[in-house]
C-alpha cells in the first residue's frame, strides 16, 4: 500500500474519533440542565460538584470550572502527538507514527490556529460530515431553531474559550475558514457558521485548488529536459537569492524580457527546486476592486499554506500605468508568497524585487537543442534553421519532434519538413498591422539590369551564409549588433520592388508580409512602442 493510502486511512479514522468524540460533548451539554452531566461524572472524585455554567461566564471563570469540566470532556486532540495516538487505536502504531499528521492538525499549524480555534473549525466542518451533527446543535443550544454551530456553542462546549477568535483578524475568519451568516438583528455570537467547502474537503485529505482560484490559473508545465546553461545559471542565482531571504520577505521575481517561454521554463525551474507548483494567471485577471482582490490574495495565500504554490503573472503586454496595471501593483504590494513577474522592463513596485534578464538561449545552445532534439545522425538536418530562426528550448523541440514525425522512415525527407515546421512555429500574430504576401516571383520572372540583379542575388547569399559567418568565422563573438540583414528598395511604383522581395523570400523560403505603416504610428504615447514590439 503506497504512503498516501496509508495516511488517508490514518488520517479517517482521526477524523471519526475526533468526530465521536464531539457527538459525546454535544450529548453532554444537551443533557447538561436535566442534571445528567452530574450522574455521568459520579465517579470523578470531588465533594460538590459544580453546576453548569453559561459560555459567557466560563470566559471569565474558567479556574473554577476547569477540573470538573475537563473530567467529564475530555480534549477532543491529545496534547500529544495526535496522529500517532489516533493511529495507536488501530492497532498499528509503530508503521503510522511515521506517517504525516492529519489534516486538521496540519492546518491548524499550518494557519496559525489555537487550540479553541482548531476545535471551533471541526464543529463546523462536522456538518458536513455527520449528519447527526445538527439535531445534537439544536438541543445543545436548547433551540430547535439552531441546528447548525455557533460561536456562542462552542465557547460552551469546548476548553478555553476565546472572545478573540471571533475577530476578523483570527485565522478562522481572515482565512475564510468559516463563514458567518449573520444579520442586523442577530447578533454574532449567535449566527450561524458554515465551513468552507474547501476547508472541509482539505480535512477528509482532498487536497485540490480552491474552485475561485482555479479557472483564473493555468499550471505551468514543469520542465521535463535540463534548461541551457545559460538559463540554468540564473536559475540558481534566483533560488540562492530566495534561499537566503528572511521568512516572509521573498522579493517579487521580475522576469524582465520578450521571451515568455524562457521566462516560464525559468520559473517552473525555480518553483521546482524550491519543492512550489508554479500557476500562470494573466494580469488582466486580477481584480480591480479592492474587497475582490483582497478576498483573492487572502485565498491565493490561504492556498500556499495548504499547497505548494508559486505564481506567475502575465504582464508582458500589460500597460503598467493603465487600470490593469495599477490593480496588480497594488495588489502585488501586499502579495505574499512566491511570484513572479513576466514583464519587459522593470516595474517600479512598493516592495522589494529582483528583477532578472531572461534571454533565449544562445545561439551555440540553440545548436546543441537540436543536436539532442533530432540526434546526433540527424544532426546535419538543421544546419539551416539553426542559422535562421532564433528559438527557445521549447519551440526547438516541438519542430524537431514534428517533423520526426513525418519523416516515416525517409531520413531525406527531414530537412524540408523540419524547415516547414520551424516557418509555421515561426509565423507571427501581427493583427492587423502586416498583411502576408504570397510570394510567387521567382528570378526568370524579374526584368532588371545585370547589375542590379546580380545585387539581389549577393543579398540572398548573404543571409543564406550568414551562419558561416556569423558562427564559423567568430563574426558573432565580437559583434553585439548588426546581425540582422536590412535591405532598402527605393523607387518609384512599378519598378518591381515588391516581386524583388518576393524572389529573395522564395529563394530562402521565408515568410513575406507587407507591413503598413500608418498602422504602425500612432498618436498615443507608448502604442507606436508596442506596436513595433509585435512586430519584431
Amino acid at each position: 500500500m503506497s504512503t498516501y493510502a496509508e495516511w488517508e486511512r490514518a488520517n479517517s479514522r482521526f477524523l471519526a474519533d475526533q468526530l465521536a468524540a464531539l457527538r459525546a460533548r454535544l450529548q453532554r451539554l444537551a443533557r447538561s440542565d436535566a442534571g445528567e452531566a452530574h450522574s455521568e461524572s459520579a465517579s470523578v472524585a470531588v465533594s460538590s460538584p459544580a453546576p453548569p455554567v453559561h459560555w459567557f461566564g466560563r470566559l471569565f471563570k474558567r479556574d473554577a470550572q476547569t477540573s470538573v469540566e475537563r473530567a467529564i470532556t475530555p480534549p477532543l486532540v491529545a496534547p500529544a502527538a495526535p496522529a500517532t495516538a489516533v493511529a495507536a487505536t488501530a492497532g498499528d502504531a509503530s508503521a503510522d507514527a511515521a506517517l504525516p499528521q492529519p489534516a486538521l492538525t496540519l492546518l491548524a499549524q499550518r494557519l496559525g490556529l489555537s487550540d479553541f480555534e482548531r476545535d471551533v473549525l471541526l464543529l463546523c466542518a462536522a456538518m458536513e460530515l455527520d449528519t447527526r451533527i445538527a439535531l445534537l446543535c439544536a438541543q445543545a443550544q436548547h433551540d430547535a431553531s439552531k441546528p447548525y454551530p455557533t460561536f456562542a456553542l462552542a465557547m460552551a462546549l469546548f476548553e478555553q474559550p476565546a472572545w478573540d477568535a471571533m475577530s476578523p483578524e483570527r485565522p478562522l475568519r481572515y482565512w475564510r475558514l468559516v463563514d458567518v451568516s449573520s444579520s442586523a438583528a442577530q447578533p454574532l455570537v449567535g449566527s450561524l457558521l458554515r465551513a468552507d467547502e474547501r476547508i472541509v474537503s482539505y480535512l477528509k485529505g482532498a487536497n485540490y485548488l480552491d474552485e475561485r482560484i482555479a479557472p483564473l490559473v493555468v499550471a505551468l508545465a514543469e520542465p521535463v529536459f535540463e534548461l541551457p546553461p545559460s538559463q540554468q545559471s540564473l536559475a540558481d542565482a534566483i533560488v540562492d537569492r530566495l534561499q537566503s531571504a528572511e521568512v516572509g520577505s521573498a522579493p517579487i521575481v521580475q522576469l524582465l524580457g520578450s521571451d515568455a517561454a524562457s521566462k516560464q521554463l525559468v520559473a517552473a525551474r525555480v518553483a521546482e527546486r524550491l519543492g512550489l507548483r508554479a500557476h500562470r494567471v494573466a494580469a488582466e485577471a486580477i481584480p480591480a476592486t479592492l474587497a475582490e482582490q483582497e478576498t483573492l490574495l487572502r485565498l491565493w495565500q490561504r492556498e500556499c499554506a495548504l499547497l505548494p504554490l508559486a505564481l506567475y503573472i502575465d504582464a508582458l503586454e500589460t500597460d503598467r500605468v493603465g487600470p490593469a496595471g495599477v490593480a496588480l501593483q497594488r495588489a502585488l504590494a501586499r502579495f505574499g508568497g512566491l511570484a513572479f513577474l513576466d514583464t519587459r522592463e522593470p516595474w517600479p513596485l512598493d516592495r522589494a524585487t529582483l528583477p532578472v534578464d531572461i534571454a533565449k538561449p544562445t545561439p551555440a545552445e540553440q545548436r546543441a537543442l537540436w543536436n539532442e532534439a533530432l540526434g546526433t545522425d540527424r544532426a546535419s538536418a538543421a544546419d539551416r534553421p539553426a542559422v535562421h530562426f532564433d528559438f527557445g528550448a521549447n519551440a526547438i523541440r516541438a519542430a524537431a519532434g514534428a517533423a520526426l514525425a513525418l519523416v516515416q522512415g525517409d531520413a531525406q525527407k527531414l530537412p524540408a519538413l523540419l524547415w516547414t515546421q520551424c516557418i509555421a512555429g515561426a509565423r507571427p500574430v501581427l493583427d492587423q498591422l502586416a498583411q502576408p504576401v504570397e510570394a510567387k516571383a521567382r528570378w526568370d520572372d524579374l526584368e532588371l539590369p545585370p547589375a542590379e540583379k546580380a545585387l539581389l542575388r549577393q543579398i540572398a547569399d548573404q543571409v543564406e551564409h550568414r551562419g558561416t559567418v556569423y558562427d564559423d568565422w567568430g563574426f558573432r563573438a565580437r559583434m553585439n549588433r548588426g546581425l540582422g540583414i536590412s535591405v532598402l528598395f527605393a523607387g518609384e511604383s512599378g519598378t518591381g520592388k515588391t516581386m524583388a522581395a518576393e524572389v529573395i523570400a522564395n529563394e530562402l523560403g521565408l515568410l513575406l508580409y507587407r507591413i503598413d505603416l500608418s498602422a504602425v504610428v500612432n498618436k498615443y504615447i507608448g502604442e507606436t512602442e508596442k506596436n513595433l514590439r509585435r512586430l519584431f
